[in-house]
C-alpha cells in the first residue's frame, strides 16, 4: 500500500466522515465500460460492446463534484479497453489522492509502460484477480496464456516499489483448495493479496458456491492463520472484521441489512446510477435510489468487498481509513 502523506489524511478522513453520517457514498464504483475481452465463468459480463454509450471523462467529474467520495473505482467490464481511461483519470482527481482511485483489471493488457502513466495519472492502487496459481486461471477467465501473462508483468509492477499492487480471489467452490497456493504466489510476485467471497447473485448459478463442511473449515483455518500476519500471510491484507464477515457469508449465505445506493453506489458507463453491480435498477438521482431502493431493501445475497468495507462502526470506518485498509477493497 502507498504511504500517503499526512496532509491529504485529513481530507480523505473528513469526506468519510462526512459522508459517513449525511448517506452520501463513502465509495463509488464506476463502471467504465461494459465491454470485456474475458468471459469469466463465475461473471454475467463478456464481450466488446462497440455501441455502447459511454460517458466523456468530464462526466465522471461530475459525480466527483457532487459527492466527494473519498474512495473510488474505475472498473467494467475491463476498464483497459477504454482509449481514454487515462483521461478519465486525469479528470477525477482533486488532488494525488483524492479521491483515493483504484483501477479494477483482469491484467490481460497491463504492461509497465502503462501502469507507470496510470500511475502519473492518479491511479492509487492497482487491482488485479487472480482465481488460480497456474494455467487453470486462462481457463476460469477464457483468456489463453493469461496467467503466463500476469507471472511476468505482475513481477514487474512489484518491483518499481511503490507496494501498490494487491491480487483479487474470489473465493469459489472451484479454487477453495488453492487458497494457499494463491496467497504464496502473492508473496513470490512481490504483492499483497484481497479476498472476496463469490455470490450467485450475479449468474445465478449455485455450481461456485462453497457449501462442504470441510472446505467452510479448511477456509476459516487459514483466516485464522491470516489474522495472524506471519510470513506468507502478511500479504493478505483483509481486516479481522472483513475474514469474519467473509466467513459468516459463506456459512449462513446471507447478509441483511445491506447499505447500497447510501454507503455505495455503482456508475453506470452511459451515468445511470444502480445500487450495486447486481442490482441493475436505474436512477437519475441518488436521492431518489435512496428512497425507492435503498429504505426497502431485503437483499442479503451478496458480501463483496465494496460492501463489506462501509457496513460497519463509524469507529471502526475511521480505524479503517486511518489504517489504509479500507483501500484495499475490490469487485469480484
Amino acid at each position: 500500500m502507498p504511504h500517503i502523506p499526512l496532509k491529504y489524511a485529513p481530507q480523505l478522513i473528513w469526506h468519510g466522515t462526512r459522508n459517513f453520517f449525511s448517506g452520501r457514498p463513502v465509495v463509488i464504483s464506476f463502471e467504465t465500460t461494459l465491454s470485456c475481452n474475458a468471459n469469466c465463468r463465475h461473471c454475467d459480463i463478456e464481450g466488446h460492446r462497440p455501441d455502447e454509450e459511454r460517458m466523456r471523462p468530464e462526466g465522471f467529474r461530475r459525480f466527483i463534484d457532487q459527492f466527494h467520495p473519498p474512495v473510488i473505482q474505475l472498473s467494467g467490464g475491463e476498464p483497459l479497453l477504454r482509449d481514454d481511461l487515462l483521461d478519465v483519470v486525469r479528470a477525477v482527481k482533486l488532488n494525488p489522492f483524492f479521491p483515493y482511485t483504484i483501477l479494477v483489471s483482469n491484467g490481460a493488457l497491463m504492461t509497465l509502460e502503462r501502469y507507470r502513466a496510470f500511475r502519473e495519472a492518479g491511479v492509487n492502487q492497482f487491482s488485479i484477480s487472480l482465481d488460480f496459481p497456474d494455467s487453470r486461471h486462462d481457463d476460469f477467465r477464457l483468456i489463453p496464456g493469461l496467467y503466463d501473462i500476469l507471472d511476468e508483468v505482475i513481477p514487474q509492477l512489484a518491483a518499481e516499489g511503490h507496494g501498490d499492487v494487491v491480487l483479487n480471489t474470489a473465493i469459489t467452490s472451484a479454487n477453495v483448495g488453492e487458497l494457499e497456493h494463491i496467497i504464496q504466489t502473492a508473496d513470490r510476485w512481490g504483492v499483497c493479496l484481497s479476498f472476496s467471497i463469490y455470490t450467485p447473485l450475479r449468474t445465478r448459478n449455485l455450481e461456485y458456491v462453497v457449501s462442504k463442511a470441510e472446505d467452510l473449515d479448511a477456509v476459516e483455518q487459514l483466516f485464522a492463520r491470516c489474522k495472524r500476519r506471519q510470513g506468507v500471510y502478511r500479504r493478505v491484507v483483509n481486516s479481522h472484521y472483513n475474514l469474519d464477515g467473509i466467513m459468516r457469508f459463506m456459512r449462513e449465505g446471507n447478509i441483511p441489512n445491506c447499505s447500497a445506493g447510501i454507503r455505495f453506489m455503482v456508475v453506470r458507463p452511459e451515468g445511470n446510477l444502480n445500487p450495486c453491480s447486481l442490482q441493475r435498477i436505474n436512477f437519475d438521482t441518488q436521492d431518489r435510489m435512496a428512497r425507492e431502493f435503498s429504505a426497502h431493501n431485503t437483499c442479503g445475497g451478496c458480501y463483496v468487498s465494496i460492501r463489506s468495507y462501509v457496513e460497519i462502526s463509524f469507529a471502526q470506518l475511521l480505524w479503517e481509513n486511518i489504517s489504509m485498509r479500507v483501500f484495499n477493497q475490490n469487485s469480484q
